[in-house]
């Protein structure tokens, strides 16, 4: 079951971006947003993947425009 919330949780350090939700698949979470962030390497084009800011946390860059973080619910 798909739980579908709209959440501005501080872990993630993106309280302030308007445009994003949070997808709870089971035991894993993928936070979806635009990309706000500058960053201080050179970003592929197509897709980007560096680890989170938190531990267990990875980040996919989509286009250079889509942040998508994939990290393990806490309930």
């Amino acid at each position: 079951m798909m739980n579908l919330e709209q959440s501005f949780e501080p872990r993630f350090g993106l309280q302030f971006c308007p445009n994003s939700f949070l997808l709870r698949l089971g035991s894993r979470e993928i936070f979806v947003c635009r990309d706000f962030r500058s960053r201080p390497y050179r970003v592929n084009p197509i897709i980007d993947c560096s680890a989170g800011v938190q531990m267990g946390h990875v980040e996919i860059l989509v286009f250079r425009k889509f942040l998508l973080i994939f990290s393990k619910a806490r309930w």
